[in-house]
């Protein structure tokens, strides 16, 4: 026990510079985007652009490749945000979910293979995995589809174990964070979207 907190705050303290910067707008990034305001997507540009870094260095080239995703997606999303007609939080149904599920899990695989045969990438199939999902997850929360927080909570869950098996530990404390925020997201975009559908009626 005692060996791994002096490795884990040691891991701490040998934090980049890069990584702090990026851990700061993450979660302001989360912050803004459970509140529904747009300048999230300023956060999560800068967040994305310098995880784009960390994570190469990192050896982590899929995520890098991710973190690239990410940077587009920003602009999307604050360009999404901005008009009225796509800034209401919507649902999915069951059947839509399913295909997106079976279909991303495929990709996952097949990237995974991929990767493990013909790169360094460390832990191939699970970064395909929490790659594949965070494109979908990412598009979801741009269109603000609700359910993209509970998606959120599953790969965040992933991701932190996988920043601290590369020596990323407060990338990895950022995604139990993240975690937790997702939750909350998933709670209160809940709320508001059931308080419009009353307002309705």
């Amino acid at each position: 026990m005692n060996d791994f907190l002096s490795s884990f705050f040691q891991g701490i303290y040998a934090t980049s510079y890069w990584e702090w910067q990026a851990i700061i707008c993450g979660i302001l990034y989360l912050y803004f985007a459970i509140k529904g305001k747009v300048i999230c997507w300023i956060f999560g540009f800068i967040n994305a652009a310098t995880y784009v870094y960390v994570c190469a260095d990192a050896k982590l080239y899929l995520d890098a490749i991710l973190q690239v995703f990410y940077v587009i997606m920003a602009i999307v999303g604050y360009l999404n945000w901005n008009k009225n007609d796509t800034t209401q939080i919507h649902t999915w149904n069951l059947k839509q979910h399913f295909f997106i599920i079976i279909l991303t899990t495929i990709c996952s695989l097949i990237l995974g293979f991929i990767f493990k045969k013909y790169t360094l990438q460390a832990s191939p199939f699970l970064d395909a995995l929490s790659t594949c999902f965070s494109l979908v997850t990412t598009y979801m929360v741009a269109r603000k589809v609700l359910e993209n927080w509970i998606y959120w909570i599953v790969i965040d869950s992933i991701l932190a174990y996988l920043y601290y098996t590369r020596g990323l530990e407060m990338s990895s404390i950022l995604m139990l964070i993240y975690t937790f925020m997702a939750l909350k997201g998933f709670l209160e975009w809940k709320k508001n979207y059931h308080e419009r559908l009353v307002q309705k009626v």
